[in-house]
């Protein structure tokens, strides 16, 4: 097994208010797509939110090409295009109808993904061949496993270092907050870093309110090396500050992400985000 390099301690946030964001943004395209940009072009049908062009999206804000990204994450694409703008949730409608519109009325397309940091958003829009099996809509394989051992050492308790942890609640998995977590892991891998903050300055908790999640509470966890959710688990369990995090009976929502290193640090890097949405 891989040596698990740095692991760092737990990390909690009080909550603040969310951004409407992400939620803007997907209403804005549905607008346009349904009135037809105002009526200039016929109207088309909503198009259905994809969890694989989520995943693409986010890894394109970080660097990845979309085409590259969509099929990393499974979506077999007919037909892709996508969209990268920027303003604020009120101005939204406008600025994508500027510079996007004759793309998001294609009435081919079908599937919609999207990543929003604070004032910029990143759109995919596809549609899946036909001959191909349909792409993932729900999450990835790595993180139903991850989400199957978090469970089960819940349901168990277990001991960080010197504190005992009685059984806690499952929690279950966030789309929302996959993403986010994708989006870090790509950030710290393109930029060989490895931190909570990000190189703009923000925690874990403004990342996750910055995607439209509201939360009261917000623990992440980061790893290094690992090559298997079975072995970065395995590792924050055996670490009390992860475990700790891990095992908090407040958290009722997970996401977990890897992106692959590159130049001089090709590893694996991991984030586990936790929290507590506000009901």
């Amino acid at each position: 097994m891989r040596h698990l390099c740095r692991l760092l301690g737990i990390l909690l946030f009080a909550p603040l208010t969310a951004s409407a964001g992400e939620g803007d943004a997907i209403a804005a395209v549905q607008v346009l797509r349904e009135g037809g940009c105002g009526g200039l072009v016929p109207a088309a049908r909503p198009l259905h939110r994809n969890a694989a062009l989520d995943q693409a999206a986010a890894q394109w804000a970080n660097g990845t090409e979309p085409a590259v990204a969509a099929r990393n994450n499974g979506y077999a694409a007919n037909a892709l295009s996508e969209l990268h703008v920027t303003g604020d949730d009120s101005s939204l409608v406008s600025v994508i109808r500027r510079n996007g519109c004759k793309m998001l009325t294609d009435r081919g397309l079908q599937d919609l993904g999207i990543y929003h940091r604070g004032v910029q958003t990143w759109l995919i829009l596809g549609s899946r061949s036909t001959a191909a099996p349909p792409a993932p809509s729900s999450v990835p394989s790595l993180a139903v496993r991850a989400l199957e051992l978090v469970n089960g050492i819940r349901a168990r308790g277990t001991r960080c270092g010197n504190r005992s942890f009685a059984p806690a609640p499952p929690v279950k998995l966030s789309d929302t907050l996959n993403v986010v977590a994708l989006g870090h892991a790509a950030d710290m891998a393109r930029h060989e870093y490895f931190e909570h903050q990000d190189l703009s300055g923000h925690s874990p908790a403004e990342r996750v309110r910055a995607a439209g999640y509201r939360e009261q509470l917000v623990g992440e966890n980061i790893a290094y090396g690992p090559e298997s959710a079975d072995e970065v688990v395995k590792g924050w369990l055996d670490s009390p500050g992860h475990c700790e995090n891990i095992m908090d009976p407040r958290f009722g929502e997970m996401g977990i992400a890897f992106s692959a290193g590159q130049a001089s640090r090709r590893g694996l890097y991991w984030v586990q985000l936790l929290a507590a949405p506000k009901a």
